[in-house]
């Protein structure tokens, strides 16, 4: 096997980077003079990390990190690939293929030095995980993903994270501000992202995503530019063209040397090919090439062909390799949708079905266990046999032989009733008819069903609320079905005012109460929520405090006391400005009302408490943080008691 090489710059010098035969090593050789001797050799023992610029960067750029034996740093060697056709393809080569070596050499380290009684896999699987994590994708390491110390570490994802979310920014400024100064910033930083792991997973996660392979002739458009068409294509655009289209790859190695570059693209974005490509028909009016209509008459299905010839198909479902035992060329012919059809007709249909294959061929698929054999598993196989062809499965039974069935099987009939029945065998039919004739008989000759579960029609809600005893509520009244329509609507109106008013402004806050609350005005909700979310961030320092046990914590515990008491007067604080607020909005009305009765001298019925929102909404939405404040202070001081308690015991 060939070695893996490309051709690369290394300190604005042109040359070639290539692995060694034993993939021990990789060396760069310059190109000037010919027949140079390799200029820089590293060991792949010495390399350290790699990265590599993002699919999305123009230039393609790999950089090694490498630390000789005995050396205190790492070195930095950093290659630009400068093939004109595959650069890309060559730098993930050579990527791929140092990251292979840099694994098996950690894992043959790691493995000898195990001791005895099963640590040899532990060690090994150390040695894989620093393996991965020393070859990162798109310049960050993808292990750290699953490693919640180095997330909170990670100062630059924490800083992205914030610009990303401008809720969690707002909140981490203003607990930052409003912090004890017993917790440094350090301390502060680490306990607040040690809450919000998950987060920081979900945006590394989200940051390291790229794009994968897509139709990338229908994405190219061209665009009118003062009044002349005019269109830009990236290299990684022609790499994705050349990958999915072998025939460009052909045309362009055949003919660029001729042609310039600029005008060799230039030509094919308006040529026929380029149509046929994309699936679209030919028509007359679109404009020749002399030199690239040359190629539409490339055999699409001679390529097919070899790639199915490559590819195991079972023969239970190959309708192709099938044609000549399933042949309708005699009798009726089948349904116009069943005959094939030239390329010709539907070429859109064949081509997106084509170039569907290429790019899923390249998708690992998530759902198969690479642990398994290649080939057809045993469930495929046995929903595709034909059941029809096989003959009858062989009975495998066991004979039960009983010599004495009368241990099993008693003949006494009553041993078979069960105890209800036979207490109903023994009563007598004509005392049971009396019993119910009588009970009918003393009942009324009018009896109805309604009357007799408590339904009144001529009964009114006022009634039974006029009532100083109100009678016991039967299943299926209309008092009980009035109460239970209220309670309905109620959950209705209370589940709308939770997703619908507060939602957009706090989708962590969630109301507990049995009426919905009024809405407040944006400035005093967007206030309250940024208080609440500061207040439990506090609570979170003093709970993680408190609960260590750690003496040395005790200054800190009491300057946490202290910022939730001034957190209660920030509450405090909220419901008087939202109370003032309301205030203003009820003398609003009331200026209305008597406006309107010095222009028409009628009085208008209005109620104070109409008007929603004040310190009462503002109490109800803080109650369980003003509770939990509570609980917290309550148990340190608790503690501070009986701290003192045992050491007044302790002196005397």
């Amino acid at each position: 096997m060939a070695p893996t090489r490309g051709s690369a710059a290394y300190k604005k010098k042109d040359g070639t980077l290539a692995m060694a035969k034993d993939a021990q090593s990789v060396s760069w050789t310059p190109t000037a003079p010919p027949g140079s001797q390799p200029a820089l050799t590293l060991a792949v023992t010495s390399i350290t990390n790699l990265q590599q610029t993002p699919a999305s960067s123009a230039k393609v750029m790999l950089k090694i990190f490498a630390q000789p034996p005995g050396a205190t740093a790492s070195e930095t060697h950093v290659f630009s690939f400068t093939s004109p056709l595959n650069a890309r393809g060559e730098a993930d080569a050579i990527k791929d293929a140092l990251s292979k070596a840099i694994l098996s050499a950690k894992i043959g380290n790691a493995t000898p030095a195990a001791p005895g009684g099963g640590g040899g896999s532990t060690s090994a699987a150390m040695a894989i995980a620093s393996a991965v994590s020393s070859t990162p994708g798109a310049g960050r390491d993808t292990n750290a993903w699953y490693d919640d110390g180095r997330l909170k570490s990670d100062v630059e994802l924490q800083q992205s994270l914030l610009k990303a979310n401008p809720p969690l920014s707002k909140t981490f400024m203003e607990s930052l501000r409003t912090k004890p100064e017993s917790i440094s910033n350090s301390q502060f930083t680490s306990q607040f992202w040690s809450s919000r792991i998950h987060l920081l997973r979900a945006h590394a996660i989200e940051k390291n995503q790229t794009r994968g392979a897509y139709n990338v002739l229908s994405s190219i458009k061209p665009k009118t530019v003062d009044n002349a068409t005019r269109l830009s294509i990236s290299k990684e655009q022609i790499q994705l063209i050349f990958s999915q289209h072998s025939l460009v790859k052909r045309v362009y190695d055949e003919n660029v040397p001729k042609l310039s570059e600029e005008i060799f693209w230039s030509r094919f974005f308006q040529s026929r090919l380029f149509k046929k490509l994309k699936g679209e028909k030919i028509t007359d009016a679109d404009p020749t090439d002399p030199v690239l209509d040359k190629y539409l008459q490339h055999d699409d299905e001679a390529e097919r062909a070899k790639r199915l010839m490559a590819s195991y198909i079972p023969h239970i479902i190959d309708i192709e390799g099938n044609e000549e035992n399933h042949s309708q060329r005699k009798g009726n012919q089948p349904d116009l949708t069943m005959r094939p059809a030239s390329v010709d007709k539907v070429p859109i249909i064949r081509t997106l079905n084509t170039l569907s294959e290429k790019i899923m061929s390249h998708v690992v698929p998530n759902d198969v266990d690479p642990s398994e054999p290649i080939g057809m598993d045993e469930e495929t196989f046995n929903s595709l046999a034909l059941r029809d062809l096989q003959g009858d499965a062989e009975e495998n039974r066991i004979i039960l032989n009983i010599k004495d069935q009368s241990r099993f099987f008693s003949s006494n009939k009553e041993s078979t009733l069960s105890t209800e029945a036979l207490l109903y065998a023994k009563q007598d039919p004509a005392h049971v008819l009396r019993s119910l004739r009588a009970d009918l008989t003393a009942t009324s000759s009018d009896l109805h069903l309604e009357t007799a579960i408590g339904v009144n029609d001529d009964s009114s809600s006022s009634d039974d609320e006029s009532s100083s005893h109100p009678k016991t509520r039967h299943v299926g009244s209309k008092a009980s079905l009035s109460a239970a329509t209220t309670q309905m609507l109620s959950a209705i109106v209370q589940q709308r005012a939770q997703s619908d008013d507060l939602s957009f402004s706090a989708p962590a806050f969630t109301i507990h109460s049995p009426s919905p609350p009024s809405t407040l005005s944006a400035p005093i909700f967007d206030r309250l929520s940024l208080t609440h979310a500061t207040t439990t961030e506090f609570l979170h320092h003093f709970w993680h405090a408190f609960l260590s046990g750690s003496v040395s914590r005790a200054d800190e515990l009491s300057k946490l006391v202290e910022t939730l008491d001034r957190a209660m007067d920030r509450i405090k604080a909220v419901a008087d400005d939202a109370e003032a607020e309301r205030m203003k909005e009820v003398e609003k009305v009331k200026k209305q009302v008597r406006e309107h009765y010095e222009r028409t001298q009628k009085k208008l019925r209005f109620d104070p408490e109409s008007i929603g929102g004040g310190a009462k909404v503002v109490n109800q939405l803080l109650g369980p943080t003003v509770r939990a404040i509570g609980v917290a202070v309550g148990e340190y001081r608790k503690a501070v008691r009986e701290a003192e308690r045992e050491e007044e015991e302790g002196g005397g």
